[in-house]
């Protein structure tokens, strides 16, 4: 089937190449080294679905990222080779063709970057280095055939960069918009949210906060600033080390490996300010990607909302941004409906 065509559980997410974006989302930057075509993203669609190119041929990119499961995986935290357990959450993969940051951390700066990485970490693909995946390609009649149509390029010649070019290209089809929030704010139809995720989008823009965050443009709505923050999750388990900035900040190895994955954005820009920053996801179709936080430790939106009701975990970092909402358990279900709202898959 044309992956151009593809229906996913009731979602259209593949967007054809150079197509107008879906209602609420603004256009696409496609990078000028890496053009779209239907070829690439088919090739991008296989590659992403390959068990093989994982150490004991147990995992692919969809092991984490799901169709059917937002592009999330369900868990709380990601699971890869040998049923090794990570230290973070997989957050979707929907819309993140709009990020200018990637991993919760951001410590890629594009698509083409961002989607090798995974291979060679020793919890999720194990593969001791890129090669692998080229000496597998180089085996397969089909991907030579490919990858030929694709980069005019013969086996020999096939690179890393031209698998990580074909997947970005794939990912960057899976785009969620039109949902039912799209439609009551950017296409004026007052009928396509309910009384209460109306009443809920007034909370979000105004007394929740949230949308400090998780921006409304006039004209589209990503739900990220594509920033980082220190929401308090995940700190507890660097307590006692917060006592000790200077001894924290120049021997992480002392750290347990959880503890040095919640010191988050600081692992990237070796900030201190950064301690326990973590990136902004879009709230698009957040509703089948739980449970949620990047250490998946909130199993329910109402979970959610709670957390940042009371003001999250107090801790050396918190950003001024984050503290008690004080709303009633009306405006609580609103902001759920609400939420519920931004989802971009068919109800039927």
């Amino acid at each position: 089937m044309n992956i151009l065509l593809l229906i996913l559980i009731g979602i259209v997410l593949a967007v054809p190449a150079n197509a107008e974006p879906p209602l609420g989302l603004p256009t696409l930057s496609i990078p000028a080294d890496n053009p779209q075509s239907p070829a690439k993203i088919q090739l991008g669609h296989k590659l992403f679905l390959d068990h093989r190119f994982s150490a004991d041929g147990s995992i692919s990119c969809a092991s984490c990222h799901q169709s059917d499961k937002g592009f999330a995986d369900g868990l709380p935290l990601a699971i890869g080779i040998k049923a090794q357990v990570g230290t973070r959450n997989s957050p979707t993969i929907l819309n993140a063709a709009y990020y200018d940051k990637f991993f919760l951390d951001g410590r890629r700066d594009s698509l083409e970057q961002q989607v090798l990485n995974p291979f060679t970490n020793k919890i999720e693909h194990g593969l001791a280095n890129h090669q692998l995946i080229i000496d597998i390609i180089k085996q397969d009649s089909d991907y030579k055939s490919r990858f030929k149509q694709v980069f005019a390029v013969q086996a020999e010649a096939i690179t890393i960069d031209h698998v990580a070019k074909s997947i970005a290209s794939y990912l960057r089809t899976l785009i969620a918009g039109n949902s039912a929030f799209d439609r009551y704010l950017f296409g004026r139809d007052r009928s396509a949210l309910s009384a209460s995720a109306a009443r809920g989008l007034k909370i979000f823009r105004r007394k929740g906060n949230c949308s400090n965050c998780h921006e409304i443009s006039w004209d589209h709505a990503l739900f990220t600033d594509n920033r980082f923050y220190n929401i308090g999750i995940g700190m507890q388990q660097l307590e006692a080390e917060l006592d000790s900035l200077v001894n924290l900040a120049t021997q992480k190895q002392q750290l347990t490996t959880q503890q040095r994955s919640e010191l988050g954005r600081f692992n990237v820009t070796h900030i201190i300010s950064d301690i326990g920053k973590f990136k902004t996801l879009t709230l698009r179709n957040i509703s089948r990607t739980a449970p949620y936080m990047h250490d998946g430790s909130l199993d329910t939106l109402e979970q959610v909302v709670e957390y940042y009701d009371k003001g999250g975990d107090k801790n050396h970092f918190l950003d001024p941004a984050i503290y008690p909402l004080h709303l009633s358990d009306q405006e609580k279900t609103d902001l759920v409906a609400f939420m519920k709202a931004l989802d971009s898959y068919k109800t039927d």
